[in-house]
């Protein structure tokens, strides 16, 4: 092989190690680039995640404190039926409490949408 040949060559060579080493370059910052893309899109899907989970939370505190208070004003309609002797208001409070504790504060739940909207609703009032 001639001085010439082996110069040629060996430029070749080193001109495809130049563009392996710049496809390299460029490959690893697509690769960084999906990486951050894959971080940001994880931090923001725990945001919803935990978003949901808050309001999943606070459904549930109001449902539950609606409910206990309706309970509450039942059981006092009870107490002064049984006072006044008035069977047939006690039958009627003693139904609803009945129906009450049949029904689930977790039916409604199988619409978040629904949920979010009442949340976000101050007029909102709540019946269980």
């Amino acid at each position: 092989m001639s001085k010439m040949a082996a110069f040629v060559s060996c430029g070749d060579v080193l001109q495809q190690v130049i563009e392996h080493y710049a496809e390299y370059k460029q490959i690893a910052e697509q690769e960084r680039t999906k990486r951050r893309e894959i971080k940001a899109w994880e931090k923001e899907s725990l945001a919803k995640i935990k978003a949901q989970r808050d309001l999943l939370m606070e459904y549930l505190d109001r449902s539950f404190d609606e409910r206990s208070q309706n309970f509450n004003q039942l059981f006092d309609v009870v107490d002064r039926a049984i006072a006044s002797g008035n069977n047939e208001q006690l039958g009627l409070a003693l139904h609803s409490i009945t129906e009450l504790a049949k029904s689930s504060p977790f039916k409604e739940l199988a619409n978040l949408s629904s949920v979010q909207a009442a949340l976000a609703d101050p007029n909102q009032e709540w019946k269980f």
